[in-house]
């Protein structure tokens, strides 16, 4: 079984709990869900699946805590690794919908890793997306402020995929 560590960025919680929602789901130790803020990015090495995650703010921007961290982990190389991605946005922000998830995706790929994880968007509501592939997604997508009611179902889902990566 791989070693999964999960790492979130967030200012207002929401994505801190879905994190430990993804960690439970996917049988993670707390010890093993990171808050960027308070880790270095050479952490990453520690785990073979990387959960990453992100709310999106602004004109479609990473949460703040992401631009120290991430720009470190652009640097290393995650051959071998793998990562998911997902990310907490707003439909109503039909432009920029879980962008953060499109900026991880775009700042991460050159560093040798495997991307898993890819989600239907069928059911999403939005006119724009760095984090749409077509009609899928570049990881989980979820707004909890309008949809909050789909947040279980989605991540289970998502984690059932990913597991099996």
């Amino acid at each position: 079984m791989k070693k999964t560590g999960i790492f979130y960025g967030s200012a207002t919680g929401v994505t801190a709990e879905v994190a430990r929602k993804i960690g439970k789901a996917l049988g993670v130790e707390d010890a093993d869900i990171h808050d960027v803020q308070q880790t270095a990015p050479d952490r990453l090495g520690d785990y073979d699946l990387l959960v990453l995650g992100s709310s999106t703010w602004n004109n479609g921007e990473l949460e703040d805590d992401w631009y120290d961290f991430v720009a470190g982990a652009a640097s290393l190389d995650l051959s071998g690794k793998t990562i998911a991605l997902f990310g907490c946005g707003d439909e109503t922000m039909s432009d920029t919908f879980c962008d953060a998830v499109g900026e991880l995706y775009d700042r991460l790929k050159g560093t040798g890793a495997t991307f898993v994880g890819q989600y239907n968007a069928d059911g999403y509501h939005f006119d724009h997306s760095k984090a749409a592939d077509g009609t899928t997604m570049r990881g989980l997508v979820l707004d909890e402020v309008n949809h909050a009611d789909l947040t279980d179902k989605r991540i289970a889902d998502w984690c059932a995929v990913v597991s099996k990566a």
